[in-house]
């Protein structure tokens, strides 16, 4: 490998790093919604994966029935959580496109 091909493939590694740690950021920014119970219990989610607010209606809060308030307290953040991680995925999928050896690199990110 000449040293200009090594130095090429260094500055490009350098520019997939800072873009990546740029994405990264912009991840905390970006959220993502997932209801459960026909929209009784809406989560929010942002792109690392954090929650950001939890919604929910008054008619699903059923103090005899606390199981399954739980429950889909559960499957509305699982799926908040989820939904966060693919956008950040297809976010490092788009990023490494262009990049010979590096198209699937994305797949390493948010799971």
């Amino acid at each position: 490998m000449s040293k200009k091909m090594l130095g090429d493939l260094m500055r490009q590694a350098q520019k997939l790093q800072e873009e990546m740690q740029k994405m990264q950021e912009e991840a905390k920014t970006k959220t993502v919604e997932a209801t459960a119970g026909g929209g009784m219990v809406t989560v929010t989610a942002n792109g690392s994966g954090e929650l950001v607010s939890i919604k929910i209606e008054k008619e699903v809060i059923n103090p005899d029935d606390a199981d399954m308030l739980q429950d889909l307290i559960l499957a509305a953040a699982n799926e908040a959580i989820r939904r966060g991680q693919q956008l950040v995925q297809d976010d490092m999928s788009k990023l490494t496109m262009g990049m010979p050896g590096l198209g699937n690199l994305g797949g390493m990110f948010g799971r």
